[in-house]
C-alpha cells in the first residue's frame, strides 16, 4: 500500500476574504479526503497543525513516504490583490514523479474548477516543502484567498475538492478509486 504525507497549511496567519483563514480551510479539505484515501488503500501521516513547514518537512523526511502532498491556498501581489484566481500547482524542476502528481492534479482539478483554463502546473525551487523533501512532491496552490469567487468556491465545494484530490491520488498511485459513502 503506498503512503503518502498530507501537509495540509499551518499558515492562519492568511485571512481569507470571505473569513476564516488558509489552515481552517486546507484542514477541512484534507479531513474529508482521509475517508477516501482509506477507503481506497492508501496509507498516510500528516503534520502537525501547531508547527510550522519546516517542522513538517522534518516529519516527511523521517519516514518513508511515496508523496508529500502539500495543500494552501494562495494570495496575489498587493498591486493584484484580489484579481488573481485559479489554482497553481507546482513541483520541483527534475522531479518526474512530482511532475506527474502534479499534471495529475490538475487535470482533475479542472473539471470542478469553474474556470478550468486558469488551472496550471508550474516548477519552484523556492518552496521547502518541494526543494527539501525527500519524497516526490507537489504543492497545491488550490485558488486565491483573497479574491472572493475563489474563496467562495473553496468553501462550499470543501466535500467535491477533497473527493477530487484523493481521486487524483488513487490515480497517481494507480489504484481504484473507493468512495466510503
Amino acid at each position: 500500500m503506498p503512503t503518502v504525507f498530507l501537509s495540509p497549511s499551518t499558515q492562519e496567519f492568511n485571512p481569507y476574504v470571505i473569513g476564516g483563514d488558509e489552515e481552517y480551510y486546507a484542514n477541512l479539505i484534507v479531513d474529508a479526503m482521509i475517508p477516501y484515501l482509506e477507503a481506497s488503500g492508501i496509507n498516510y501521516s500528516r503534520n502537525d497543525r501547531n508547527a510550522n513547514a519546516a517542522a513538517a518537512i522534518a516529519k516527511s523526511n523521517a519516514g518513508n513516504y511515496d508523496l508529500h502532498f502539500a495543500l494552501h491556498s494562495n494570495a496575489s501581489p498587493e498591486q493584484f490583490a484580489g484579481q488573481l484566481q485559479g489554482p497553481d500547482i507546482y513541483y520541483y524542476p527534475g522531479s518526474v514523479n512530482g511532475r506527474r502528481a502534479a499534471v495529475i492534479i490538475a487535470d482533475n482539478l479542472r473539471d470542478i474548477y469553474p474556470q478550468p483554463q486558469l488551472v496550471d502546473v508550474r516548477t519552484s525551487t523556492r518552496l521547502g516543502e518541494l526543494s527539501r523533501t525527500r519524497a516526490p512532491s507537489v504543492f497545491v496552490e488550490l485558488a486565491y484567498h483573497d479574491n472572493i469567487e475563489d474563496a467562495e468556491w473553496i468553501r462550499d465545494n470543501i466535500n467535491q475538492i477533497a473527493e477530487n484530490l484523493a481521486f487524483s491520488l488513487t490515480e497517481y498511485f494507480d489504484l481504484p478509486f473507493v468512495t466510503p459513502y
